[in-house]
């Protein structure tokens, strides 16, 4: 929220300066996060009238003026706006003024005015224009002053631009925080000076006409006011100070009556609705939408409505979206004569995500998500019905005031003992009931208790803690001791045999691969394509329409931060990612960080694509492919050994993909991306995935020392015909588990021999070295390597398996 902070103190002025009392904001929960002034430093620039217009004799577009500038003679100053006129009065700067650099080139620093001759005619000065003062104005040309502004009066004096901008970053719980005057009652609480009240004296009402307003949804509306207004002059200007009010808030100026319901939406945080009474057709019936109606904003937008959005309607369609935005149809124009003033109190469950929903957002519909104060709807409705009347004139007719459902607030206790306990030092009850006086609370008080009933405008305060938060905050966090903590500070020594899962992330690092962090949230399409998963957790409220479901694979987020580089044409990608998936299961129970029927295991995820080391000199530039990913794989777990399996996985290629096995158990999936699934996705090339348990990555075997062998190490190769189906993994362990001699085994060639007329044979040739070694301190004599390697060739034969010839 932004405000001039002269405004703020119309209502509230503490004997602070401005950094004081943007400090006094922020440590009481309302973040300043921005103080900027409203006009850069310049000056010599006062209020000036023009006299006269004369045509330049040597320039078509420029113009010789003379000018009351309030010095001992008028002034002849050469303009070339386009707006100059006799009788205007403008901002000049005289001569000696200092000017901010243009806009455009803040290098510049600062303009000095100085006597300058144009086109052969002196210039004693310049007529200025809004930019050329760094302030916001519609008009292309001179900033055009009020009639009544004073000749010779300083433009920042006359302007106000010694001020400042405050812009608040206000948590959703500061509802009531959410106008200037909303502010003021926030800092009058802090500082103790004295508060001005809202102006909301009734106005003469010389009318009886009313418009029926029935409400049907009282869970939709709490409190509906309105009043009908004659004789308006929509086209009437408005005050050059509410346009300068507005303008500071970040809010331009419309029309009058516009401007008058977004000024007192400001002012008292209440938004109001004018309609144009003419094209109100009956009455007003506020209601939940039906499906099949549909409403064209004040935005030009068309909406389709459902029954879970809000809307006033007349007897033949929708004409507003409750506590959002007016419809076109009832718009007010330069044609209206007679209107229908409406605020109301709109309940915040009723409106939030509305607006999301149709992708925008308004000021109304920001604070009716927060909550508004249902008390002030009748007051609001005089405020701008006075401020209608003394802009656009017309005649008021009477209120009409239906409070159907207003909120019934819950009286919250606050033990003063467990406030000093939270807060952390000594609070007296009488301190604490100084706070909620202060505040404008009602409440009771007994021994050691206080029984606060919260106002209309409080929205946030239901539990003890919220009252416990006022405390403080009121009293002051500076009043908090600077006590050490009294718990002894102990580091949590991890188990030897469990690595962190940073040790993880600079092992990835280390084999060339970048961390990611993606949402949790994903697209339901993903889901449904990488993980297979039809019925993933949704989400009730998603922060976009697209990622809407829980990922149950980390797969979808490092192929779409492929797609992200390689739409920046990064050609080489490495990345990973350590992440949680949520998966349903009916047997995961409920405990201090799980949900009962989900489980929310720790994986990691990577990516490789495009070649397998950057352009370089020593070798010929090659794609990555399974391979090199499975070795990345085995070093991570290394010295532990894995074990790969082919198997089918929604997001591979069925012929590249596998299964990794750790001790026998199932700890994740490697292969190259569907073919499926890359077209999709536009991908030029397949990039190789994997996903892995972060568990099993953690886990590591404490290692185990042994003696070295006295013995040389005896080798032998073994050449062997096997049946095509047996698998690498099927022959090592054969190999290891025939005798316990052997230590190690390598395979290093693979031969398929060719039969004559029938392709391929069915078996093929394959080359195993051997190493053999004794731990006890025994010689290995040629029987005993007899003994082992006859041991190795009945293991094998018993997979098909034979010596070659």
């Amino acid at each position: 929220m932004q405000f001039p902070e002269s405004w703020l103190r119309e209502f509230c002025n503490p004997p602070l300066n401005t950094a004081e009392l943007a400090e006094l904001l922020t440590m009481s929960g309302m973040e300043v996060e921005e103080l900027r002034p409203v006009a850069p430093p310049f000056k010599g620039v006062v209020v000036a009238e023009v006299m006269s217009v004369e045509p330049h004799p040597n320039a078509d577009k420029l113009r010789v003026c003379t000018v009351d500038a309030g010095t001992a003679s008028p002034l002849q100053i050469v303009c070339g706006a386009p707006n100059v006129r006799a009788g205007m009065k403008v901002p000049c700067a005289l001569l000696g003024a200092e000017l901010p650099a243009p806009l455009d080139k803040p290098e510049a620093g600062v303009f000095h005015i100085r006597l300058g001759k144009l086109r052969g005619v002196d210039s004693h000065g310049m007529l200025c224009s809004a930019s050329e003062l760094h302030l916001p104005d519609a008009v292309d040309g001179l900033l055009v002053l009020a009639d009544d502004a004073p000749v010779g009066q300083d433009i920042r004096q006359h302007l106000g631009l010694d001020d400042t901008l405050f812009t608040l970053k206000l948590t959703p719980n500061l509802g009531h925080a959410l106008s200037v005057w909303g502010v003021a009652r926030e800092v009058a609480a802090l500082t103790g000076a004295p508060l001005t009240p809202l102006a909301s004296a009734p106005v003469p009402v010389p009318l009886k006409d009313t418009l029926p307003v029935t409400v049907d949804a009282a869970d939709l509306c709490g409190r509906f006011s309105g009043r009908i207004l004659r004789g308006v002059n929509p086209k009437a200007a408005t005050p050059r100070w509410m346009v300068d009010r507005l303008a500071r808030c970040g809010q331009r100026s419309v029309s009058a009556l516009v401007d008058i319901s977004n000024y007192v939406m400001f002012e008292s945080g209440q938004p109001s609705h004018v309609f144009d009474l003419d094209k109100i057709h009956g009455g007003l019936t506020v209601r939940w939408a039906r499906e099949g109606e549909s409403l064209k904003l004040l935005n030009g937008q068309t909406v389709a409505l459902d029954a879970q959005v809000g809307v006033i309607a007349d007897t033949q369609a929708v004409e507003s979206l409750a506590g959002i935005m007016g419809g076109d149809a009832t718009a007010v124009s330069d044609d209206t004569r007679h209107i229908y003033l409406e605020a109301a109190f709109w309940w915040p469950q009723a409106v939030a995500g509305r607006s999301r929903r149709y992708n925008f957002s308004t000021d109304a519909g920001h604070r009716y998500e927060r909550g508004v104060d249902p008390a002030q709807t009748l007051a609001r409705v005089e405020r701008v019905t006075q401020l209608i009347q003394s802009i656009c004139g017309g005649e008021a007719g009477p209120v009409t005031d239906l409070a159907v459902n207003l909120p019934q607030r819950r009286p919250v206790t606050l033990r003063v003992a467990r406030a000093a306990k939270v807060i952390g030092m000594p609070v007296t009850p009488e301190a604490c009931a100084g706070v909620m006086q202060r505040l404008g609370f009602d409440f009771t008080q007994t021994d050691g208790r206080l029984e606060v009933r919260p106002p209309s405008w409080r929205f946030d305060l239901q539990i003890e803690e919220d009252l416990i938060e006022e405390v403080i905050r009121v009293l002051g966090y500076a009043q908090l001791p600077d006590d050490p903590p009294l718990a002894p500070v102990v580091a949590r020594v991890r188990c030897e045999s469990v690595r962190s899962a940073f040790a993880v992330r600079h092992r990835l690092a280390a084999l060339d691969y970048l961390e990611t962090i993606n949402f949790s949230f994903v697209e339901a399409q993903w889901e449904a394509d990488l993980a297979g998963n039809t019925q993933p957790i949704r989400l009730l409220n998603p922060i976009a329409a697209p990622l809407s479901v829980m990922r149950s694979s980390l797969m979808g987020g490092l192929v779409a931060v492929l797609r992200h580089n390689l739409a920046r044409k990064v050609g080489r990608v490495r990345t990973f990612e350590v992440g949680r998936v949520f998966l349903r299961d009916p047997d995961a129970a409920a405990g201090p960080l799980a949900v009962a029927g989900l489980r929310q295991p720790v994986r990691v995820s990577g990516l490789a694509y495009g070649p397998v080391a950057p352009v370089q000199w020593g070798s010929k530039e090659r794609s990555v492919d399974f391979f090199d990913v499975k070795g990345d794989v085995e070093r991570l777990f290394a010295p532990r050994s894995l074990s790969f399996t082919a198997a089918p996985h929604p997001a591979l290629h069925p012929g590249r993909s596998a299964e990794v096995h750790l001790d026998g158990q199932s700890i994740g999936f490697i292969g190259e991306l569907h073919p499926r699934w890359r077209q999709t996705f536009e991908l030029p090339l397949a990039p190789i995935l994997f996903e892995l348990s972060l568990d099993a990555l953690m886990a590591r075997e404490l290692p185990v020392y042994t003696g070295l062998p006295r013995h040389q190490a005896v080798w032998r190769d073994l050449a062997v015909l096997m049946p095509n189906e047996v698998t690498h993994a099927q022959l090592m362990n054969a190999v290891q588990a025939a005798h316990p001699l052997v230590r190690s085994a390598t395979l290093f060639d693979v031969y398929k021999p060719v039969s004559e007329g029938t392709g391929v044979a069915a078996e093929r040739s394959l080359a195993v070295r051997i190493e053999l070694n004794d731990e006890a301190d025994v010689a290995l004599i040629e029987e005993r390597i007899e003994t082992a390697m006859a041991a190795i060739v009945s293991q094998l034969s018993q997979h098909g398996g034979r010596l070659r010839g």
